[in-house]
């Protein structure tokens, strides 16, 4: 590793203003995801701002019903907190499902929606990447990327989102709190992360020295019934071949709402819209559920070694779509009560 400065922020406009001083510092929250780059050599800051101590790290109960979720809160504290496994049991899943104990013990909520890829190629120094330094090539494409990308990809990358907890989030329609040289302001997390096109080494919509400081969530009924779905190569501690995260309400045998996003697919965080609007109004089935599905993922592009991603999502969202259809009583829109 190289030599860095460090220093600790104390309140959030010093930390934005401390960052924008410098192009090459970097925010520091848990660090699992920086620390393992710096080592690596493909992160070298020349300064860490540590926003850890920052007053982010309680979940609130908003006005409207949401909840607010400060960006220092852990990933083990959200997903044990009783609001967000009761309500939104789809985010309690998709955070349990994510890394080690002792990783999520340490990542926090904004560092979890800031991770970077972990393609072969961007984390090794000693070979091309797009991401890593632009213009120098993707040889991912023609190399190894079993793993990668089947959706939203371009010529320049086809890099995939790590996160399994921001899958949950953009199926929930979180909105990310921002705060910025010029102000705050609040992105939709489906709008946080940027498919590749020609500019891969832009993750994000943020400019440097912007600090997410909350992710909010608002009441969704439908989020009670919901669930994340997840296929590995591992039984624990791996990156997502293809994962799903849904909600669904059924009235008298017929969608009313569905929620449902993917992950492992693309380089971001992929809300299924058209599934959506193709599934509501009509049958809870499998049957409609496939249809729905393979409209959605039409637009897959896989490359030689990992089209098996395309019907290992289809089967992976028919399957959750149907269990959690299966968890409401005929003539409602609720879950069964469980005692």
């Amino acid at each position: 590793m190289k030599a860095f400065r460090y220093e600790r922020a104390t309140e959030a406009e010093a930390a934005v203003t401390a960052l924008g001083a410098s192009p090459a510092a970097r925010y520091l929250g848990g660090g699992t995801n920086l620390v393992d780059l710096m080592k690596l050599g493909v992160e070298c800051p020349d300064l860490l701002v540590d926003v850890s101590r920052l007053p982010h790290t309680a979940v609130e109960h908003t006005v409207a019903g949401g909840l607010l979720i400060g960006a220092a809160v852990s990933n083990s504290d959200l997903a044990a907190d009783h609001a967000v496994r009761t309500r939104y049991p789809v985010l309690s899943q998709a955070l349990l499902a994510g890394a080690s104990g002792q990783l999520r013990n340490t990542a926090t909520i904004g560092g979890n929606l800031l991770q970077r890829t972990r393609c072969l190629y961007f984390q090794d120094v000693g070979k091309p990447c797009n991401k890593r330094e632009p213009g120098s090539g993707c040889p991912a494409r023609e190399g190894v990327h079993r793993d990668l990308a089947v959706l939203g990809a371009s010529e320049h990358c086809v890099a995939t989102h790590p996160s399994d907890m921001a899958v949950a989030l953009a199926a929930l329609d979180a909105g990310v709190h921002v705060l910025t040289r010029s102000g705050a302001r609040t992105i939709p997390v489906t709008e946080l992360h940027r498919l590749p096109g020609d500019h891969p080494e832009r993750d994000t919509v943020l400019a440097h020295g912007d600090l997410i400081t909350h992710v909010e969530l608002t009441d969704l009924p439908e989020a009670a019934n919901s669930a994340y779905r997840k296929v590995r190569d591992r039984a624990s501690y791996a990156f997502a071949l293809a994962s799903v995260a849904a909600a669904l309400t059924v009235e008298n045998g017929t969608v009313r709402q569905v929620r449902l996003a993917f992950g492992g697919l693309a380089a971001k965080p992929w809300r299924a819209r058209t599934a959506e609007t193709r599934l509501t109004g009509e049958p809870a089935t499998a049957e409609f559920f496939n249809r729905a599905v393979d409209a959605e993922l039409a637009a897959a592009e896989p490359l030689r070694d990992n089209a098996f991603k395309v019907p290992l999502a289809r089967s992976l969202a028919v399957r959750t779509l149907t269990e959690l259809a299966s968890r409401q009583p005929a003539g409602t829109g609720r879950p069964p009560e469980t005692r």
